[in-house]
């Protein structure tokens, strides 16, 4: 399971990269002179119709004038279905030039190659929740063997020659003292990030982790403050809130890599925006709300004044995935991985070696 788990986190890794490179086109345009983007209420429309008509449900725009921005729709489906396709109806993707308006692209995420290797990471492509407790305990399984692996691994003493076997693999020796060594010394040097991936892993499996890890980070039990507001249904008459709570949430933050803003939900329902200083990173967030009518801000949070447990658990998927150190970050990630991959492999060629000398 080690393996499995390993191999789709290596997969997944460059999968912004990679699909930016075999799509390009449909996801990068050319800037007009003149260029002016167009309200985005008019672009959401656009999007909604090459979607079927399917309701947006969130949209990303990037401070990138030549990336498209993104236009998402998803529905749930049985939720006691065992299986991941059964538990979703759709999920569904539309880029849209923010210039033109025109639709360069339809993602059809729920049956998307990346985003079924991450299902199969995550819960083994399970809805039932029996998929992610075995992904969970063979992850714990995993941070025992590699705590009980380095304690192993350690040098008896200070000799050179136990240096070397630790730190340099022989590739002139025979496959026993070969394998040996590659699971040995890169097991070691992937140590840390291994760990790391793990534990990371481990506070999405698990509730009782991730509270675990907030309270530990934060000094307290008590969950972070949640304020919800609502929407001044008297002022319904005015349609164009959605365009201005998105020019406020711009001119708020006007460092923003990307702005993720939802359309609210409901007659009273808010606009809820995000703020995000990199493109591919979500943990240094700016969170606001707006009246869904009149496009006034009500409430704004900072990521400065989040506590330190909801820093670091707002961190843990760019820190799960490498993002957060950027393109060196994801190669040491996927590095660890395909090394974290291989010490099963070495490791039952070293145990069955030592069974069948026994039996000898």
């Amino acid at each position: 399971m080690v393996v499995f788990i390993a191999l789709t986190g290596c997969i997944y890794v460059f999968q912004a990269e990679i699909t930016n490179l075999i799509y390009g086109k449909q996801l990068y345009i050319e800037v007009p002179q003149n260029a002016k983007q167009l309200p985005l209420s008019i672009l959401k429309n656009n999007a909604e119709k090459a979607l079927g008509g399917k309701p947006i449900n969130f949209i990303s725009t990037y401070a990138n004038p030549e990336k498209t921005w993104e236009f998402g729709t998803y529905k749930g489906g049985n939720p006691d279905a065992f299986w991941y396709f059964d538990a979703l109806e759709y999920y569904d993707n539309a880029n849209v030039n923010p210039y033109t308006g025109e639709v360069t692209k339809i993602t059809h995420y729920k049956y998307e190659f990346f985003n079924v290797v991450k299902m199969l990471h995550w819960s083994l492509l399970l809805n039932h929740p029996v998929g992610q407790q075995i992904i969970g305990w063979s992850t714990v399984i995993f941070v025992i063997l590699l705590i009980t692996g380095m304690i192993h691994w350690w040098p008896k003493n200070l000799k050179k020659s136990n240096f070397d076997k630790s730190f340099k693999v022989k590739w002139t020796a025979k496959f026993k003292r070969l394998n040996y060594d590659l699971h040995n010394v890169p097991g070691f040097y992937a140590l840390l990030i291994s760990l790391t991936l793990a534990l990371t892993g481990l506070v999405w499996a698990f509730q009782w982790f991730q509270n675990t890890v907030y309270a530990v980070a934060s000094w307290s039990v008590t969950p972070p403050e949640v304020k919800t507001f609502k929407s001044d249904t008297l002022q319904a008459a005015n349609g164009n809130g959605f365009d201005i709570a998105f020019e406020k949430a711009k001119a708020l933050y006007p460092k923003a890599k990307k702005i993720a803003i939802g359309p609210a939900s409901g007659k009273d329902g808010v606009i809820y925006a995000y703020a995000y200083k990199g493109e591919e990173t979500y943990y240094d967030s700016n969170d606001m709300q707006f009246d869904q009518y009149t496009g006034k801000l009500l409430h704004k949070r900072s990521y400065k004044s989040k506590n330190a447990g909801e820093r670091l658990i707002g961190m843990n998927y760019d820190i799960h995935v490498g993002a957060i150190l950027g393109l060196p970050g994801k190669i040491l990630t996927f590095c660890a991985s395909l090394i974290a991959a291989s010490l099963p492999i070495t490791g039952f060629i070293i145990w069955w070696g030592r069974r069948k000398k026994t039996k000898g």
